[in-house]
């Protein structure tokens, strides 16, 4: 009994964590932080972004392209870099849909409002070609 509840928990947690592809992302977003900060799409699939922001300012969800990253604070050079780009206001919810990459490996997620990256509010995209 007791490897059995280890074994969902160990599920569990493996599930929250993003490590298994998914179709769906489901985002919090609150002042200075995603929740989850980790996600794991297929390569080229539809995904289904399901998002709310329970924060008090506007925040954005932004896929860097791969390689490619803000470093620590996201400025106007940056632009040319997102792979795609979502912006929320506060209180409010979405859903919308996008295009994983393509190319497997991981990409850097990161919200360009100022002051919001260097405040911590970024996060990691898997892209993992199915085994």
């Amino acid at each position: 009994m007791r490897k059995l509840f280890c074994a969902l928990v160990f599920l569990l947690v493996m599930t929250s964590c993003g490590t298994h592809p998914t179709n769906t992302i489901n985002v919090t977003m609150d002042d200075f932080l995603y929740d989850p900060i980790k996600f794991t799409v297929s390569p080229g699939d539809e995904i289904a972004f399901k998002v709310t922001n329970t924060g008090t300012i506007v925040h954005d969800f932004v896929i860097m392209k791969l390689g490619k990253s803000a470093g620590p604070i996201f400025g106007g050079e940056d632009a040319a870099n997102i792979y795609w780009q979502v912006e929320i206001a506060p209180g409010a919810s979405m859903e919308t849909s996008f295009i994983a990459p393509t190319e497997p490996g991981e990409y850097e997620v990161v919200c360009s409002k100022p002051g919001h990256l260097q405040a911590g509010m970024k996060g990691q995209l898997f892209v993992v070609a199915d085994e």
